[in-house]
């Protein structure tokens, strides 16, 4: 029998039959293709010659940061399959997170220091009243006519001031209340906090309060400042305009991504100064579709977490090093948790060098130039101004160890130790 059909029923067919399949009936074929055709992993630090290594020092970038959970990673290796709208997808995120994280807006940035230069850049186009609301070719390069001072505290000057120098700031110093009230002119853009400073007279209510007297927003770089879990909502809640934090830290998300929070206005100001625009100071600062996705899923993943339960598991994790050379002679050991910056418990470790002929900062060389590559924090033997004196100490970061690793560290510091004994 034969079975006359036109092109209209034909295409009446087809439309019929993508309907029943749905539309990932296209897109199934191709990702099953793609499975099917995956190739096996390779190994890249070996094929390199990079020798992974044993983080026992903490989340520093020197290291990689941290090591991201199983449901990020995976976030992050799907949504490097497909292409999306990347200003779409910046929008969506950033919804999402400020709904999340209890704020106006947020950002994907490219790390804490870019939100730095972000938040700076938004503060100087909001101040400077662009009705399209940024200043395309005039970051940094025509500051000299614009307002563009930067009020901080001479305690809280760091490496990072060099963030908000990529703006073409001045950065006006101060010390004293009086002084800070007496430094707003017609020029100030910022006045700016670093959460973790350990010096400075003025404290976050105030900063705030004054700032706001004088209708200039103020930032927190929080950068590290994370957990607990609720200092990604407490600081903006608190007053501050925006808050800086990496993404690669505590948040547990791609090393290569941060977020910039708070007002709404201020965060589409440094949106419009951020890829994928051309002619603006954040151009460079890319991030990437699996930066964004990457950062929403460890959000995601962190707010399943506790606090209470990620202090207990590190400290069990600093116990069972301290147990294994407790009885190394002299040895004691305190298990200290910093007050603002890596707020984590740290295990020092100290004891009698007459007794054990080996200064800590010999053992970190030894176990940094061992198999495997042990990296202990890098206050042992020296110091660092969250933690207490450590110039005779050795200081283990547990929070970046993966399962088992604490006791891989807790053997080879014992051995080190044992074999610089005093007969």
């Amino acid at each position: 029998m034969t079975v006359q059909c036109s092109r209209r029923s034909l295409f009446r067919l087809g439309r019929s039959a993508l309907a029943t399949l749905g539309v990932a009936g296209w897109i199934d074929p191709l990702k099953a293709a793609a499975a099917s055709s995956a190739p096996s992993p390779v190994d890249y630090y070996e094929k390199l010659g990079v020798e992974p290594i044993i983080n026992a020092a903490g989340t520093y970038t020197d290291l990689t940061a941290a090591i991201m959970p199983p449901s990020v990673q995976a976030a992050v290796a799907e949504a490097a399959k497909r292409p999306v709208r990347l200003r779409d997808l910046q929008l969506a995120a950033g919804k999402y997170l400020a709904d999340k994280l209890h704020c106006e807006g947020a950002l994907v940035s490219a790390g804490a220091a870019s939100a730095l230069t972000l938040g700076t850049a938004a503060c100087i186009t909001v101040a400077n009243g662009n009705e399209d609301g940024r200043i395309p070719q005039s970051i940094p390069q025509g500051m000299a006519s614009m307002k563009n001072e930067v009020i901080m505290q001479k305690g809280h000057r760091y490496a990072y001031d060099h963030a908000l120098y990529c703006c073409g700031v001045r950065i006006v110093e101060i010390e004293t209340v009086d002084e800070y009230r007496a430094a707003f002119s017609e020029k100030t853009v910022l006045a700016h906090f670093f959460n973790a400073a350990t010096s400075g007279q003025i404290g976050r209510e105030d900063w705030i309060a004054i700032a706001h007297q004088h209708n200039v927003p103020c930032m927190n770089d929080a950068a590290a400042d994370m957990p607990p879990i609720s200092n990604l909502w407490n600081y903006t809640r608190m007053g501050f305009d925006l808050v800086t934090f990496s993404g690669g830290k505590g948040i547990r998300g791609p090393q290569n991504a941060g977020l910039l929070l708070g007002r709404s206005d201020l965060i589409a100001a440094a949106a419009k100064n951020n890829n994928s625009i051309d002619d603006v100071v954040g151009r460079g600062q890319k991030v990437a579709k699996e930066q964004i996705v990457g950062m929403v899923a460890a959000v995601d993943w962190l707010l399943t977490q506790t606090d209470a339960g990620m202090e207990a598991e590190f400290r069990a994790r600093a116990q069972r090093i301290a147990d294994a050379v407790k009885h190394i002679p002299t040895m004691t050991s305190q298990i200290y948790l910093p007050p603002v910056a890596n707020h984590v418990p740290t295990l020092l470790l100290t004891y009698d060098q007459s007794k054990v002929a080996i200064a800590p900062k010999e053992v970190a060389r030894t176990l940094r130039n061992s198999s495997p590559s042990i990296e202990l924090h890098p206050a042992t033997g020296g110091s660092q101004p969250d933690l207490p004196p450590t110039t005779n100490a050795i200081v283990v970061g547990v929070w970046m160890l993966e399962p088992g690793q604490d006791l891989i560290v807790g053997r080879r510091l014992r051995q080190v130790l044992s074999g610089a004994i005093r007969s």
